[in-house]
């Protein structure tokens, strides 16, 4: 009985330590950026509320954290592989409720953001359900959130049969259907009217999925595999191959939307908008974030992962939430990046 105590602690501790650092940096960041940002008001001129001002980016941020849970527990399974189900089953038991727990979580945010949006093209009004009709059907960051909510529904759907019937609803539908619900995510940052568009839309596609696969993927296998150092031994090194692949992607394709955003904005100037602007900072903040993650990582794959993989004791954990904090501060710069002028 006292030892199943002092594993349940320790599991709470674990928890805390690791998704606490993760949600806590990511509304700090996203907080700060925030009040960075915010516009003075301009007599005669109708400005959103502080509710909307601060209460947007902050439902964005806890919808972004929602649909990283859901990719991370949804790759899961392909990472422990099917090879040893009495150790690998009980971990996805827990895995599949808690999935389309994230998923309803992300579905509600998703619609709750229209109503927000709609609150921010109208100030000092409050939304009817015809000017979020009309906000949706008139603006594309409306149709995008509309439809990352249909998709989270959807996932939800799948993944309730998945709890019933486990791994014969196949891993790959629902990996499929997280990734489709990020899609549109990107849609909700500044346009970019040139030839360049399309090439820079996809590059912010890569991006959110390559930053929720690294991201959730590490997190649900420090909440559900770290305290199991046989089931660890055998799934970091396969997720050390995917986190150094969404490195590089990540890195590279972060660089290049910040920057050719701002280049391809009439009336910006690179260098120089780096430093004078708002977003430049932000975009270097970021871009800080990005590059604090790789001596984390490289600590983890070539310090820890030896010897993990011969059964030693690591501060595996601790490494990962540090790591995961700084993930979270990344994750709010790049939500108030969406709403941040260039100017």
């Amino acid at each position: 009985m006292t030892a199943t105590l002092e594993r349940s602690s320790e599991a709470g501790s674990v928890r805390r330590l690791v998704a606490g650092g993760f949600v806590s940096g990511a509304l700090l960041a996203v907080l700060a950026a925030t009040t960075l940002t915010a516009e003075a008001a301009v007599p005669g001129i109708a400005v959103p509320g502080p509710v909307v001002e601060y209460g947007l980016p902050v439902l964005r941020v806890l919808l972004d954290l929602a649909a990283v849970a859901v990719v991370g527990l949804s790759v899961l399974p392909r990472i422990l592989g099917f090879d040893d189900p009495e150790r690998t089953e009980p971990v996805m038991r827990r895995a599949r409720p808690a999935a389309v727990t994230f998923a309803w979580a992300w579905a509600v945010l998703a619609l709750v953001v229209i109503v927000f949006q709609t609150a921010q093209l109208n100030p000092g009004a409050v939304p009817t359900p015809a000017m979020i009709a009309s906000y949706v059907s008139e603006v594309g960051a409306g149709q995008g959130m509309l439809f990352s909510a249909a998709c989270a529904l959807a996932y939800a759907g799948v993944g309730l049969l998945a709890v019933r019937f486990g791994e014969k609803v196949p891993a790959e539908l629902r990996i499929v259907i997280a990734f489709f619900g990020l899609l549109p995510i990107p849609v909700t940052g500044h346009a970019v009217n040139s030839i360049w568009h399309d090439p820079i839309m996809i590059s912010m596609e890569l991006h959110v999925m390559g930053s929720a696969a690294w991201t959730g993927g590490l997190l649900v296998i420090m909440l559900l595999v770290a305290r199991d150092r046989e089931l660890l031994a055998g799934v970091l090194p396969k997720f050390s191959r995917l986190a150094t692949l969404a490195l590089v992607l990540v890195s590279v394709s972060g660089l290049v939307n910040g920057l050719a955003s701002m280049a391809l904005t009439q009336g910006v100037e690179l260098p120089g908008a780096l430093l004078d602007g708002h977003y430049g900072l932000l975009v270097i903040a970021k871009a800080v974030c990005v590059g604090l993650l790789i001596p984390f990582a490289a600590h983890i794959r070539f310090r820890l992962l030896p010897r993990i993989a011969a059964r030693q004791g690591t501060a595996v954990v601790a490494w990962a939430a540090a790591e995961l904090t700084v993930m979270g501060l990344a994750y709010g710069f790049a939500v108030a990046l969406t709403t941040a002028s260039m100017s």
